[in-house]
């Protein structure tokens, strides 16, 4: 299937020397075979949050990382915190199916907005202004695209930022592809427009290093003007 590339099939997809060892030494430890934090525990937040700050006017620190058992979990907890009665999702078409149906599972209304083909998969932001409403809690891209492959600019994402400022909503970015950019356009995290609009960002060790395996997703909030933590998403 498309959705599940499995390296164990193909010895030349192997991740480097160096991950492994580092699976083996905190094996080895002992530290880490105790309850961990709801969190994660504090040595890894630390180091995503220093992977992910590479370039960031304005840095995220370990408090701003939430482990995950993968990408897909963490799509499964930002879909159930933001669900509520009467409230909707704005999503991607074409785009990856377990939104929707994490999102009918939590009964959250799913909204969709076009891709569109004949602008390099850009989103279509006068969709996005005209299916939103007061009930919208969220608008979710995926970057780079799955399953178009598709890679945002800076300009797209700034536009798509101020939208989202626009209209009151945050932004969640599903970049389980990050790095993964083929092409002229060079693949830019939303994170970085945080200050502009509150960003929700999904990742996982998964693609880049193909460990899928493995397991290990986060979800990091990016929002220096602590939006989020006034309004409550965040503790």
């Amino acid at each position: 299937r498309l959705g599940h590339g499995d390296p164990s099939y193909f010895p030349s997809f192997k991740t480097t020397p160096a991950a492994e060892d580092a699976i083996v030494d905190a094996l080895r430890s002992a530290k880490h075979n105790c309850y961990a934090p709801s969190a994660g525990v504090l040595p890894a937040r630390r180091a995503i949050a220093d992977y992910l700050n590479r370039d960031l006017p304005c840095k995220l620190s370990p408090d701003d990382v939430y482990l995950t058992s993968g990408c897909t979990q963490a799509i499964e907890v930002a879909i159930n915190v933001l669900s509520r009665p009467g409230a909707n999702i704005l999503l991607p078409r074409p785009g990856f199916p377990y939104y929707e149906s994490c999102s009918a599972y939590n009964h959250l209304e799913v909204r969709h907005y076009d891709l569109l083909p004949e602008k390099g998969w850009e989103v279509d932001l006068d969709a996005v202004e005209t299916i939103a409403d007061e009930n919208t809690v969220a608008l979710v891209i995926i970057n780079p695209g799955n399953p178009c492959g598709n890679v945002f600019s800076y300009e797209q994402l700034h536009k798509v930022a101020e939208t989202a400022r626009k209209l009151g909503i945050l932004v969640i970015s599903d970049e389980a592809y990050d790095n993964l950019a083929f092409g002229s356009t060079r693949y830019v995290p939303m994170r970085i427009l945080g200050s502009t609009v509150p960003v929700v960002t999904l990742g996982s060790i998964s693609k880049r290093w193909i460990v899928p395996g493995w397991r290990l997703g986060w979800i990091v909030t990016s929002d220096p003007n602590s939006i989020l933590k006034k309004s409550g998403v965040v503790p």
